[in-house]
C-alpha cells in the first residue's frame, strides 16, 4: 500500500490478493521445529551429522534461489499496478474516481481522484462505494441497484443527489454519477472476476442543464405571449405548433392542443390553404412568402391576417416544417391607417372571390395568382418556376388561348371571352377565360390579367338538358306514331279474328289470314317498345325482391348467352325492395344481357351485381349527373366485351340506333330499357372503355311502404271453359273516332248478341244517350278523340248516370290519362291493340262484375 505522500496522481491504494499456500508454509515451519526438537533430545554425537546435513541442504536451497532470482528464473509476486505500468498510469490520472473491488465488495484498488471525491485523507480512510453513500438514506435505493448489477455481472449507472459533499457534514448539495461494470483482467482469464466503479461529480453539468431548461422556458414564454401569432405546419398542412397568442385569437385552448390536431384548412378561410401550399423550392433551399388572407376562428368569425411564411426544403424538394409569423390585421392601430386598411380589404376580396385570377407577363407566364386559381388549376409539372398559362389547358384550346393572350399583350383592350377545356383527366373540365390587357404597368412585367370561371357543371347541365329535350321530342314522336299504329293494328288484328271465325283450318285462306294476324302481333310488339321508350306503356308495378327476380332469370340468361360467356350473379345482402313491373323489369335485364353477349362474340364474362346504395354514396358514382341523392337499389350489369367509344355512347339510348348489321336488330332495345327504367322512376347510366368492357347501372328507388304490405291472394288458375260463353244481350255504347276500329268492335259485339250503338265523337255519344233515354248498360270509349276526349265524356255521363259502367280503350298507359279523371273515379281499361276475344271477355267480365 502506498501512502498519501506519493506523487500526485499516483496510486492511492493497492491491496493485491496474495498468492501461494499458507498451509504449506505452516507445515514447513512445524517440520523445522520438530527436527530441532528431535535433535535436542538426541545424543550430540549422533545428532551432529543430521544437523550438518540439514544445514547443508538449506544452504544449497538458499544459494539456488539467489542465482535463480538473479537470472530471472524465479520472480517474486508483483503488485497489480506494476504488472502494466501504462494502464496503471492511465487510471491514476483519470479525473473520475476509479475503484476496483472483488465480487464480494472487498477493495482491491482505488485511484487518487476517488480519494479526493470521497474525502479520504489517507489510504486507511478509503472505503467502498456502499459505505461512502451510506450516510444518506435517499441514496440507498440507487446504491442497491448498482450493487445488484455488480453481482449479476452487468453494467449500470445512477445519478445521486447528496445534501453535502461526500465525506463532509456541511456544504452545498452535490450531484454524483456512479457507474459499475464487470472487469476481467487480461492476464487473469479464468480467475476471479472483479468490478470497476466510477465516481464523478456532475453538479456543474446539472446546473448548466437547469439553466438551459430555464432559458428555454423563458423563450417559450416570450414566444407564447408575443404580440404576434406564430405557428408551424408540416408538409401535409397539419399544425405541429402554435403559440398562445394565435390560439387566443382563434379561440382554442392551448392546453388541449396536440401536434397534428388541427389542419390549415380548419383555420384558413376559403381557398387560402392553396396559397400556403403553393410555395415550392429546390433541395436545400429556404423560401419565404407573404400572404394576406382570412383566418376563421373557432366560432366561425373571420380574422384578417398577414402571414410571413418561411419553408425549408429537404431532399428531393420535400417541404419541411414551416416557420410562420401571423400579424393580426384587424387591430385598431392598423385600421387607423387608410392605406393599410385598403390593402387588407383588397387582399381579402382577391383571395375570397369565386373567380380565378392570374397576372401574366409578355410571354404568357403566370406571375401572381389568387387562391381560387390554384384550386381550379392545381399544380402543373414544370421545371420552370413560372409556367405558361397554356400548360393549364387542354391541347385543343391552346391555340385559341394564345391568340387572346397575344391580343392583350399588344394592348387590345376588348378580347372576347373564350370557353376552352382544361387539362384532360378522368373527369373532363372546362372554363371560360376573360382576358384583359394591363394598360398601366408598374414595371413588374405584368401585361395581361386573366379571369377564369369554371363551366364544367354548366356544360354538363346543358348537355343533360339537350339530351333530355331530344329524348322528350323523340318520345313524343314515338308515342304519337305508336298511337296511330295501334289503331291500325287493332283493326287488322280484329278483322283477322272475324275472318278466322268464318274460315275453317282446312280452308286454303286460313293460313294466309293467320300469317296476317301473326305479323300484326309482331308489329304490335314493336309498337309496345316505342311506347316503352316514350314512357306511355301500361305498367303493373308490384313490390319486387331483385335477388329473387335474378335467381329466376339466371337459367334463361345462361341459355341466351351460350357456352362462351360465363355468367356470374352476385346477390347483395339485405337488399331493399323496389316497385316495378315484373315483366318489364325482366325485359330490361334480358335486353342488357343479350347486348352484352353480342359484345363478347369470342367469349368473356358477364357479371350482374345487386346492392343497396345509401344516400351519401349515391353522389359518388361516375357519370351519374342529374340523379338526385337518395336511397336506391342498384343493379350493375358488367361485361368484358369490346366496349364503346364516346361517339357511340352518346347515341345508345336513341330509338332505331344500332351498331349491329342490317336485319340483326331494330335499334329499340336500349331505348326500350331507357323508357321502362324512367317510367319506373329509376335511372340508368352507362360507362364503357374500348377493349375493356361496358357497365350499365340501374338505380331503382327504394320502396318504403306507408303500411305493411298485406300478401295478395294468389290468382286462381284460369278456367277458360267457364268464360267460353261470351254472348250477352246488354246495350252497349261504342265511342271510337277511328272508323275501322269502330266497325270491327261493333261487328264483334253484335255477333255476340249485344245491342251496339256507335258514336264517332264524344258529342255524338251524348246525343245517343239522349236518344236512348239512358238505356245504356255499358260504354266502351276511346281515350284520345277530337272535340271531346274520353275522360271529359265520362264526367258528362256521370252527371245523369253516376253508376254507369265504362271501359276505356287506349294505346297509351292507363296512368297517362288517369290523372285527368276526378279523384276516386271507377273505370275499366283495355289496352290497344286487342283481339276479338279480349274485347268480348272484357265486356262480359265488366257486365257480370
Amino acid at each position: 500500500m502506498s501512502d498519501m505522500d506519493g506523487a500526485p496522481g499516483g496510486p492511492m491504494i493497492s491491496r493485491p490478493e496474495r498468492s501461494g499456500n499458507i498451509g504449506l508454509l505452516i507445515g514447513l515451519a512445524l517440520l523445522l521445529v520438530g527436527a530441532a526438537a528431535a535433535f535436542a533430545v538426541m545424543d550430540r554425537e549422533v545428532a551432529q551429522p543430521f544437523i550438518l546435513a540439514l544445514l547443508g541442504i538449506l544452504a544449497v536451497v538458499g544459494v539456488f534461489c539467489l542465482f535463480a532470482g538473479a537470472i530471472g528464473f524465479l520472480r517474486l509476486s508483483a503488485r497489480p499496478g506494476e504488472a502494466n505500468p501504462l494502464a496503471a498510469a492511465f487510471v491514476d490520472t483519470m479525473e473520475d474516481g476509479a475503484l476496483i473491488t472483488d465480487m464480494d465488495g472487498r477493495l482491491v484498488y482505488a485511484n487518487k481522484a476517488y480519494a479526493d471525491l470521497t474525502g479520504a485523507d489517507s489510504a486507511a480512510d478509503i472505503t467502498v462505494v456502499e459505505r461512502v453513500f451510506s450516510s444518506d438514506p435517499d441514496a440507498a435505493d440507487a446504491i442497491f441497484r448498482l450493487s445488484q448489477a455488480m453481482r449479476d455481472g452487468r453494467k449500470a449507472q445512477e445519478e445521486i443527489r447528496m445534501p453535502f459533499p461526500l465525506g463532509r457534514v456541511e456544504g452545498t448539495a452535490r450531484w454524483y454519477r456512479v457507474s459499475v461494470r464487470p472487469l476481467q483482467p487480461e492476464h487473469e482469464r479464468g480467475g476471479r472476476q472483479r468490478a470497476i466503479w466510477q465516481l464523478a461529480d456532475i453538479t456543474r453539468d446539472r446546473a448548466e442543464q437547469e439553466n438551459s431548461f430555464q432559458e428555454l422556458q423563458r423563450a417559450i414564454n416570450f414566444l407564447d405571449h408575443a404580440p404576434a401569432g406564430f405557428f408551424s405546419s408540416d408538409a401535409h398542412g397539419r399544425l405541429v405548433y402554435l403559440n398562445a397568442t394565435l390560439a387566443d385569437w382563434l379561440g382554442y385552448d392551448l392546453a388541449q392542443f396536440d401536434a397534428g390536431d388541427l389542419d390549415l384548412s380548419e383555420i384558413v378561410r376559403g381557398d387560402g390553404t392553396e396559397l400556403i401550399r403553393s410555395v415550392k423550392g429546390q433541395a436545400g433551399e429556404v423560401k419565404s412568402e407573404t400572404f394576406d388572407l382570412d383566418f376563421v376562428t373557432r366560432n366561425g368569425r373571420g380574422l384578417p391576417v398577414r402571414l410571413l411564411h418561411r419553408v425549408p426544403f429537404g431532399e428531393n424538394g420535400q417541404p419541411g416544417d414551416s416557420r410562420t409569423l401571423v400579424l393580426n390585421r384587424s387591430r385598431g392601430e392598423e385600421a387607423s391607417e387608410a392605406l393599410r386598411a385598403a390593402e387588407v380589404r383588397f387582399a381579402r376580396f382577391f383571395n375570397n372571390t369565386p373567380i380565378s385570377i392570374a397576372s401574366l407577363n409578355n410571354d404568357g407566364r403566370v406571375l401572381r395568382t389568387n387562391a381560387p386559381f390554384l384550386k381550379l388549376f392545381g399544380a402543373v409539372d414544370s421545371v420552370e418556376e413560372s409556367p405558361k398559362l397554356e400548360a393549364y389547358v387542354a391541347e385543343s384550346g391552346r391555340e385559341e388561348l394564345a391568340k387572346a393572350l397575344s391580343a392583350a399583350a399588344n394592348g387590345i383592350g376588348e378580347v372576347s371571352p373564350i370557353d376552352i377545356p382544361l387539362v384532360e383527366g378522368n373527369d373532363p373540365r372546362s372554363a371560360t377565360f376573360y382576358v384583359s390587357a394591363v394598360q398601366d404597368g408598374e414595371g413588374d412585367g405584368e401585361t395581361t390579367i386573366v379571369y377564369a370561371l369554371e363551366t364544367t357543371q354548366q356544360r354538363a347541365l346543358e348537355a343533360q338538358f339537350a339530351q333530355s329535350q331530344k329524348m322528350q321530342a323523340i318520345g313524343q314522336l314515338a308515342g304519337g306514331v305508336a298511337h296511330d299504329f295501334n289503331n291500325v293494328l287493332t283493326a287488322i288484328i280484329g278483322f283477322s279474328d272475324l275472318l278466322l271465325a268464318s274460315h275453317r283450318p282446312t280452308d286454303p285462306s286460313f293460313q294466309d289470314i293467320m300469317n296476317i294476324k301473326q305479323n300484326a302481333n309482331r308489329a304490335a310488339g314493336l309498337v309496345r317498345q316505342l311506347l316503352a321508350f316514350s314512357r306511355r306503356q301500361t305498367l303493373r308495378p308490384q313490390r319486387l325482391e331483385l335477388n329473387d327476380v335474378l335467381a329466376d332469370l339466371s337459367i334463361l340468361l345462361d341459355r341466351l348467352l351460350g357456352e362462351k360467356v360465363e355468367l356470374k350473379v352476385v346477390h347483395g345482402r339485405d337488399l331493399w325492395p323496389v316497385m316495378a313491373d315484373l315483366n318489364q323489369l325482366e325485359q330490361v335485364i334480358v335486353n342488357l344481357a343479350v347486348n352484352a353477349g353480342d359484345a363478347m362474340a369470342e367469349g368473356g364474362r358477364l357479371t350482374i351485381r345487386t346492392r343497396n346504395v345509401e344516400e351519401a354514396e349515391s353522389t359518388q358514382f361516375e357519370n351519374t349527373r342529374g340523379m338526385p341523392p337518395g336511397e336506391y337499389t342498384l343493379v350493375e350489369v358488367n361485361d368484358t366485351g369490346h366496349g364503346m367509344p364516346p361517339e357511340i355512347m352518346e347515341k345508345i339510348f336513341d330509338p332505331f340506333f344500332s351498331t349491329k348489321e342490317v336485319g340483326k336488330g331494330t335499334g329499340l332495345g336500349l331505348s326500350t330499357v331507357y323508357g321502362i327504367v324512367k317510367q319506373t322512376g329509376g335511372f340508368i347510366f352507362c360507362t364503357s372503355e374500348v377493349d375493356a368492357g361496358t357497365t350499365f347501372r340501374l338505380f331503382l328507388p327504394r320502396h318504403i311502404p306507408d303500411v305493411v304490405d298485406e300478401p295478395k291472394p294468389e290468382p286462381k288458375e284460369s278456367e277458360p271453359e267457364k268464360v267460353a260463353d261470351l254472348t250477352g244481350s246488354a246495350s252497349i255504347l261504342l265511342v271510337e273516332d277511328e272508323e275501322a276500329v269502330r266497325a270491327f268492335a261493333a261487328r264483334a259485339l253484335t255477333s255476340r248478341g249485344y245491342t251496339v250503338h256507335e258514336a264517332g265523337t264524344g258529342n255524338e255519344a251524348l246525343e245517343v244517350m239522349e236518344e236512348t233515354d239512358g238505356e245504356i248498360d255499358l260504354v266502351v270509349s276511346d281515350v284520345v278523340m277530337p272535340e271531346m276526349d274520353g275522360p271529359t265524356l265520362l264526367v258528362e255521363l256521370r252527371k245523369t248516370q253516376p253508376d254507369l259502367k265504362i271501359i276505356f280503350v287506349s294505346g297509351y298507359a292507363e296512368d297517362a290519362f288517369e290523372e285527368n279523371l276526378p279523384e276516386g273515379e271507377q273505370f275499366f281499361f283495355l289496352p290497344k291493340p286487342f283481339t276479338l276475344k279480349q274485347l268480348a271477355t272484357t265486356v262480359k267480365d265488366v257486365l257480370n262484375g
